[in-house]
């Protein structure tokens, strides 16, 4: 694949290209794309996805302290990934899923590239669901399938316009959250604060692993917006640094808010809402979580054209936008925090097999063709990081879960409470990449 310049072919030199092989605009600075990352990094999941971290699935609570911390280093792990992932889509000018063609090869890429449009449509149809959830706090008697079909319209058309949309978070979305953030985290602070209850240290790195999920589930997407950075250091700045803060105080919030509806996250958002200008902020955040299902189904759309090259990334965004409304028309939220550490089993270990292939391979160039020949024993290492992953934290989800818990007894593993999954599934991989980067080395000569 080669990065061109020039104009788009549907008419702008400013707006991503219809299809795959088209020029690709260099014209998001650090404000562009700190922004975005800093709006996708604050959601109405994340009020109630902090339960995961206080609760983590099958584990014992964690103490409000360790909770913060958990938090927080989870946080800036997971955004460091975030960022690590960005910097080559800023070096190429590839979207994320065509990366993956110098990783596994032209064909083997296909598998990858179906997780993630799976996991992207998964995530899409959650944030139709939670903004239809939302409003129906706000304005109780109207009908879901109302707030259903508009977040799913207004989504689908600011996929059409992707750069301008990064453009308009900067200059309007961003401010808007940030006052709104601001004056919703004065307003719960100033409340007493009952206890949530006793809690221990013990399950601080499960904590930790459920907010390293949620902020690696953007790992495979990284590059969709990265490649539009005006430089490599911009890309990961923005994205470990943008992000990280954002997730950092939209979790604490959500840990406050927890705190006065004694840790029922059903009720998280009622807080919110008793603030005098409580409906106000409530709506901006409601409004702005738009920007993450616009950036699942745009980047299922980019995903895609890995597999459909010449396809019209608009007729994509079009498709998906009317699957994940039909999806929220009939499905509702549940095994939120099941879900997230699955997708982290998955993309944290394929992280860390593309950081040890770029050591084994440093200096070399890439082949992101379609024919771009196969590499097996990077989907190999990829597996064996999900082995490792899963084996150490089998997470809650029925049927997959259990499978993995009789494999623990079976080999007599007791995995210590210290242990991260996350980490080390991503140094597993990453050692496994190199030792067969160089087992491929010999095999050449």
């Amino acid at each position: 694949m080669s990065v061109q310049s020039g104009n788009d072919p549907a008419g702008s030199g400013n707006e991503v290209a219809i299809r795959l092989d088209g020029p690709v605009p260099r014209t998001l600075g650090l404000l562009d794309q700190g922004a975005f990352w800093v709006n996708l990094g604050v959601s109405l999941l994340g009020f109630a996805g902090v339960l995961a971290v206080l609760q983590p699935s099958g584990a014992t609570q964690l103490t409000v302290t360790a909770a913060v911390v958990a938090t927080v280093v989870g946080t800036l792990i997971g955004s460091a990934m975030v960022g690590l992932s960005a910097i080559p889509g800023a070096l190429t000018g590839a979207p994320a899923m065509v990366l993956l063609r110098g990783l596994f090869g032209g064909r083997l890429s296909a598998l990858p590239t179906a997780l993630n449009v799976v996991q992207l449509i998964g995530w899409g149809t959650f944030e139709l669901v939670v903004i239809t959830q939302a409003a129906q706090t706000a304005f109780p008697h109207t009908p879901r399938w109302l707030w259903v079909l508009v977040a799913g319209v207004v989504t689908t058309l600011l996929t059409l316009r992707p750069l301008g949309t990064l453009r308009l978070l900067r200059r309007v979305v961003t401010v808007a959250v940030a006052l709104s953030l601001a004056y919703l985290a004065w307003h719960l602070l100033r409340q007493p604060l009952p206890s949530l209850g006793q809690g221990s240290w013990e399950s601080f790195w499960k904590g930790a692993d459920a907010a390293i999920a949620v902020a690696i589930s953007w790992i495979p997407v990284a590059s969709d917006y990265s490649r539009h950075a005006r430089s490599p250091a911009i890309a990961f700045t923005a994205a470990t640094v943008g992000y990280s803060i954002a997730q950092i105080v939209n979790f604490l919030l959500g840990l406050v808010a927890l705190a006065l509806v004694a840790g029922n996250g059903d009720e998280v958002f009622s807080p919110l809402l008793a603030a005098p200008l409580g409906l106000v902020a409530f709506l901006v955040l409601t409004v702005r979580e738009v920007d993450q299902s616009f950036a699942n189904v745009y980047s299922t759309a980019v995903s895609m054209q890995n597999l459909l090259p010449r396809a019209d990334r608009r007729v994509l965004s079009v498709c998906i936008g009317t699957l994940i409304v039909a999806l929220a028309l009939a499905l509702d939220i549940d095994s939120y925090s099941n879900f997230l550490l699955l997708i982290g089993s998955v993309f944290v270990p394929l992280l860390g097999v593309g950081v040890g292939d770029a050591i084994a391979n440093r200096g070399m160039s890439r082949d992101l063709s379609e024919r771009a020949p196969s590499r097996p024993l990077m989907l190999l290492a990829w597996a064996v990081g999900l082995i490792v992953y899963q084996l150490v934290n089998p997470g809650g989800l029925a049927g997959w879960s259990d499978a993995w818990i009789w494999v623990q007894h079976t080999i007599g593993l007791s995995p210590p409470s210290w242990l991260s999954a996350s980490l080390l599934s991503f140094v597993c991989a990453g050692v496994a990449a190199i030792v067969f980067a160089r087992v491929e080395h010999r095999v050449r000569r």
